[in-house]
């Protein structure tokens, strides 16, 4: 609510500004032709001794320009105004997701150590706590690791390093490896195609897109969950299609997903939890690594599919191997 009124207030104050620029541009012409008019009628009935200049075209065409040029800032100002407000409110989205994301492990590791601090308990139960803090740990881990990631690709510092990896083999170690860390059936990850070629990554980066895109099939997902993983490949680069069964996403949020701190609420999972970062970071990791992400979908209750495309390594770029500051930074 908070935004609107922001929002209707500097329109309301953008077109009075508007209405007094073009007051201001009435009144100029008007008294530009009523001065003409004037100069006209006089100069017809003064003494030929005496010289009237009428008034110059070039004064008025400048007024003309400098308040036009006054309409348009007044344009830029407006719009700057709206997408720093957007962006304000985007920011305090952020701040409180991730203050709800850093209290929630946090308040169960808490309610751990006081329970064996304060009691007697089993050492059966003991190994289920220490299990259960390790898990509320590393997600406190990754929360940090991510914020510590955009910052750095904020500033373009990135700390990569790049091999060369079979494409099929290490793509589908590493979406088992999230789907163990995520304490999934791996029976539920269905793989088919052949890429059949190399690729060079950074592994640690592409395991934080593959458990950002794991997390996110789990977030919106209500019924039993799918994941299907296809491999494809071209002249040029490798496709990996990674879809599941999920909610779906609406067609006008398609283009906005991969943006910082956007998120997507439904009705239906009204209890989401997460920053708004996840794509984002995909995204930038995967250009990173020179290549592309899409995002598509079928709409309501249909899934989700992400297509990343990575760029194939070959003979030629051998070179790019033993230099690979330049392959990070090109």
């Amino acid at each position: 609510m908070r935004r609107k009124h922001s929002f209707v207030y500097n329109l309301v104050i953008f077109i009075l500004a508007q209405l007094v620029w073009l007051s201001i541009l009435l009144l100029w012409i008007y008294w530009y032709v009523k001065n003409n008019i004037i100069f006209e009628q006089v100069g017809e009935k003064a003494s030929p001794q005496i010289v009237y200049d009428a008034p110059s075209v070039f004064p008025f065409v400048g007024g003309i320009v400098l308040l036009t040029g006054l309409s348009v800032s007044l344009v830029l100002i407006f719009r700057h105004l709206n997408i720093q407000l957007k962006l304000n409110e985007l920011y305090d989205n952020f701040i409180a997701n991730v203050t709800h994301e850093l209290k929630s492990p946090l308040s169960s590791i808490q309610l751990y150590l006081e329970t064996l601090n304060t009691r007697n308990v089993p050492e059966e139960k003991k190994k289920e706590f220490y299990g259960l803090m390790m898990r509320d740990s590393e997600r406190l881990k990754k929360l940090v690791n991510s914020i510590l990631e955009i910052a750095m690709m904020d500033k373009k510092k990135f700390n990569r390093e790049f091999e060369v990896y079979k494409a099929d083999e290490t793509i589908k170690k590493i979406i088992l490896e999230s789907a163990e860390q995520f304490n999934l059936d791996p029976n539920i990850i269905k793989f088919s195609g052949d890429a059949g070629c190399d690729i060079m990554l950074d592994r640690n980066s592409i395991k934080t897109v593959f458990d950002n895109l794991v997390d996110n099939s789990i977030k919106y997902s209500v019924a039993p969950l799918e994941i299907m993983v296809k491999f494809k490949r071209s002249t040029k680069k490798t496709e990996i299609e990674f879809s599941d069964n999920g909610i779906g996403i609406p067609h006008d949020q398609i283009k906005k997903i991969f943006q910082k701190f956007h998120r997507i609420y439904d009705k239906d999972i009204p209890n989401v939890k997460g920053t708004g970062l996840g794509l984002y970071v995909v995204r930038e990791i995967i250009k990173n690594h020179k290549g592309k992400v899409f995002a598509f979908s079928e709409g309501k209750g249909k899934g989700a599919k992400f297509k990343i495309e990575l760029p194939i390594y070959t003979e030629k770029k051998k070179s790019l191997r033993g230099n690979k500051k330049d392959f990070k930074n090109e």
